[in-house]
């Protein structure tokens, strides 16, 4: 999902969802080497990692499936599509008979998105100016700013791009980049 940004006329900022991080429970403890023996496609090593992987298509998501019935999906570009593979991969579960009596609790963790400011930031200046940031170029090229409201973590880098993460909704990605994206601007901070 794209969306833009306004400010002023020569700069937008160009924002997109990279990866929704969601976990889910189906409250029954589930037989992962069974659901080994119905599905071809799956994953599962219990001597590498607990967990089995159902990969999907469409939605192109990950899902991690442990015995305990708790599920994590990655890999979702939005919310809905978050939502819509942990409901799918209980209903192929289901069609494969593999008992999963209740519907999936779903709960996002985590969003991460991108941003393209449309100009460059004033990496050092900002590390000075904006309260909450931290920025060590010897360690890491980007300026790391946490944001209270909504509370989030956005990593600034000269060019101009961002990544926000920490995000529950997806409008809080838009939002702190919006917000971000003012704060440079009123302070200076922008080169274009």
């Amino acid at each position: 999902m794209v969306s833009t940004v306004e400010r002023v006329p020569q700069a937008k900022a160009i924002i997109s969802i990279e990866n929704v991080v969601a976990t889910a429970t189906v409250r029954e403890r589930l037989d992962l080497n069974l659901i080994v023996q119905r599905f071809s496609e799956v994953k599962y090593d219990p001597t590498s990692f607990p967990g089995l992987v159902f990969k999907l298509k469409n939605p192109k998501t990950t899902t991690l499936i442990f015995t305990s019935g708790r599920f994590v999906c990655t890999g979702a570009r939005s919310e809905e599509q978050a939502y819509r593979a942990v409901k799918l991969v209980a209903q192929k579960l289901k069609q494969k008979g593999i008992e999963v009596h209740d519907e999936p609790e779903v709960t996002i963790q985590n969003i991460v998105g991108t941003a393209s400011l449309g100009g460059g930031v004033n990496i050092e200046d900002a590390a000075r100016i904006l309260k909450r940031s931290m920025y060590e170029p010897e360690q890491f090229p980007g300026l790391v700013h946490r944001m209270d409201d909504p509370h989030t973590v956005l990593l600034i880098f000269a060019s101009g791009k961002i990544v926000c993460t920490g995000a529950k909704r997806e409008a809080e990605v838009y939002r702190a980049v919006s917000r971000l994206h003012n704060s440079l601007e009123e302070k200076g901070l922008m080169i274009y």
